[in-house]
């Protein structure tokens, strides 16, 4: 592809560094944004600038948030008791959606993939374990995806808080297997966690 200008080549080789874009898609983009007022490429580039700098995890959860506390788990109408393990924020929005759950979350950070080099060094489940051993959670759902990465993170889990006061459930398979939580509509996610099934009952199961 070539450029009359070695700004717009730039701009469009950033742009098509983010998943799902390529180059020709990048350039409609860039020259989308060229075409518009002044004004909103600079609020654009001011908000990424922001999102870097001053985005924040929550301390208890590991959510993205804009404050040391997610304003979830700042919220004392949510139940303490009850904490859905997912793997990122694309699930407890996705979750939040349904309108379905008022208990916390724990934000893993992803999922166990040896082929990937993830373990679970890698991610939150240290402090989740903590957490339970404190004795205030009553019950985990683990709502990971149900793919083998998802599986085998839910299993490390459940064998880490195994013979802790904690009741494990997992979310009703109304989730297609191999099915992220992100793309499931918001009746059918809403419904599997209603219809949440205790964990060891689905390893029988399987």
């Amino acid at each position: 592809m070539d450029f009359s200008s070695k700004l717009l080549e730039n701009a469009v080789y950033e742009v098509s560094q983010l998943p799902g874009i390529g180059k020709r898609t990048a350039l409609r983009l860039v020259l989308h944004l060229l075409k518009q007022p002044e004004q909103r490429t600079e609020n654009l580039s001011s908000s990424l600038v922001s999102l870097r700098s001053k985005i924040q995890f929550c301390q208890n959860c590991h959510n993205i948030s804009d404050t040391n506390m997610c304003e979830i788990c700042a919220n004392p109408k949510r139940d303490d008791a009850l904490v859905c393990v997912v793997e990122d924020i694309r699930d407890v929005m996705a979750i939040e959606n349904t309108g379905q759950f008022r208990g916390k979350y724990h934000v893993l950070g992803g999922k166990i993939s040896p082929m990937e080099g993830i373990g679970p060094q890698n991610l939150k489940i240290g402090s989740l374990v903590e957490k339970v051993k404190k004795g205030v959670i009553k019950e985990l759902i683990f709502a990971l995806s149900s793919t083998m990465e998802g599986d085998t993170t839910n299993f490390y889990i459940f064998r880490q808080i195994e013979g802790l006061e904690v009741k494990t459930s997992t979310i009703a398979r109304g989730i297609a297997v191999g099915d992220e939580l992100e793309y499931a509509d918001e009746v059918t996610l809403g419904r599997s966690i209603v219809n949440r099934v205790p964990f060891e009952g689905s390893l029988r199961q399987d």
